[in-house]
């Protein structure tokens, strides 16, 4: 349970490093002499080098958990000291730098999902419940980051180390310094699978083979496929990867492609509103917003989705994964034609604002709960790691191109930027409409 409890604070950290950025980059871009785009990708960047990083560790990993661990806590320090550093030394660039190297500890959003719905030590009735986790630190993040980063840049610190543009690296830089010890010291690893020679003494000499503790009572397997534990010792020597796909139907393939699609979709459009929030806010006329002001509105959304997000985490064992994600698609499709109909009649005020910014993230944070546990429940335990990596590959790129769509909201033309979304909403309820029968999984 102390592992569990570290793997969720991680994905906590995590979410608040990246969203920490967001209220106040803007104006840290712009006076290093950058842009609105320039703040985007400054935003979104990291996760181009999460999803580059992720090639190395999983060769790595062997599985595991704890050596990913140490090289996120590293490496976010890492970027936290040089984007403050970036001040000091009136380097534009080195934000970035500082970026793409928490980037490579967002790497750990990938392990943070395999390791809640991981059949080795999860049951199924049980990854649902445990994403519903990972959401609800999501907008944890997602209101706490934006907050207080408009907090110290408004508070300001007038010092050319530790500022209003600063702060916020120093500050994260030290807490993870902290939590790296922590998990040094209590995160248990899960058990090393036996070897083939330990599968093959232990056949010899009948000694039975411990089985590995589950979280959760209900430790069945994803239908028609056996338990990973069972798998092996079947079969010391694991089947080819073309045996494997031999295995997936046509149906079910749709099924990582709708899974995919949405995984994408929703980082996309959560990432380019809080991109584009303090830009456009800045940019109106009726606003004319500060970072602090702007971190406040994001945060606010975020604050006030909470409570729906932890019914989410009651919903989650009695409602279907499907049907969740198609009521967090339908909320969040509300708000953008919403905002859309708002700016083509020129009501946009702070109010009507709040309504789109809150079905938004409400919406698209719910439906983020299942695209991996849905894929987990009706894909074989030996996929795990490749539909994690799949639906994190695709979070990577909503996130990274949703920043930049995002900052470059307004040069491109508000109208413009929901209409896309909306667009690509469409797709999405196509695929969605069209695979609804096999979208069908257990609950829990």
């Amino acid at each position: 349970m102390t592992s569990l409890v570290i793997m969720i604070s991680m994905n906590l950290l995590l979410q608040v490093s990246f969203f920490i950025v967001v209220s106040s980059s803007n104006k840290y871009a712009e006076y290093l002499g950058g842009n609105a785009t320039f703040s985007g990708i400054v935003i979104g960047i990291p996760t181009a080098f999460a999803g580059l990083s992720l090639i190395p560790l999983t060769k790595y990993d062997k599985g595991m958990y704890k050596m990913p661990l140490h090289v996120s806590c590293c490496f976010a320090i890492l970027g936290h000291v040089a984007y403050a550093l970036a001040f000091r030394a009136n380097f534009l660039y080195l934000i970035l730098i500082g970026r793409c190297l928490n980037g490579v500890a967002f790497s750990m959003f990938m392990y943070c999902k395999r390791y809640c719905t991981d059949p080795r030590i999860v049951g199924i009735r049980r990854r649902t419940t445990l994403a519903s986790w990972l959401v609800i630190c999501q907008g944890m993040g997602m209101s706490l980051g934006p907050f207080l980063g408009g907090v110290l840049y408004k508070v300001g610190f007038s010092n050319s180390i530790f500022n209003g543009y600063t702060s916020p690296g120093w500050i994260m830089a030290g807490i993870y310094a902290g939590f790296w010890v922590l998990v040094t010291k209590y995160f248990e690893d899960i058990p090393q699978p036996p070897t083939i020679m330990e599968l093959q003494s232990a056949r010899d000499s009948s000694h039975p083979i411990v089985s590995l503790e589950v979280i959760g009572e209900d430790t069945e397997a994803s239908p028609h496929y056996p338990s990973a534990s069972t798998a092996h010792l079947a079969s010391p020597i694991d089947e080819s990867f073309r045996a494997q796909l031999s295995l997936i139907t046509w149906s079910q393939w749709g099924v990582i492609s709708c899974m995919c699609w949405f995984a994408m979709l929703c980082f996309f459009i959560l990432g380019s509103w809080e991109a584009n929030l303090p830009v456009f806010g800045a940019a109106a006329e009726n606003f004319h917003w500060s970072p602090f002001a702007a971190g406040n509105f994001i945060a606010l959304g975020g604050i006030t989705c909470f409570p729906f997000l932890l019914f989410n985490l009651l919903a989650a064992r009695r409602i279907q994964d499907r049907k969740l994600l198609a009521f967090g698609t339908i909320i969040g499709l509300a708000g953008l034609i919403i905002f859309l109909s708002i700016l083509r009649t020129g009501k946009v005020n702070y109010g009507s604002l709040f309504a789109c910014w809150w079905t938004v993230a409400l919406g698209f944070n719910l439906a983020t709960t299942v695209t991996l546990s849905l894929l987990s429940k009706q894909l074989p335990p030996e996929w795990n790691g490749r539909t994690s990596m799949a639906i994190q590959y695709s979070n990577y790129t909503g996130r990274v191109t949703g920043a930049i769509w995002g900052g470059s909201g307004v040069s491109v033309g508000m109208l413009n930027f929901v209409g896309l979304e909306i667009a690509m909403v469409g797709i999405g309820a196509v695929l969605f409409t069209t695979l609804w029968r096999d979208l069908k999984t257990k609950t829990g």
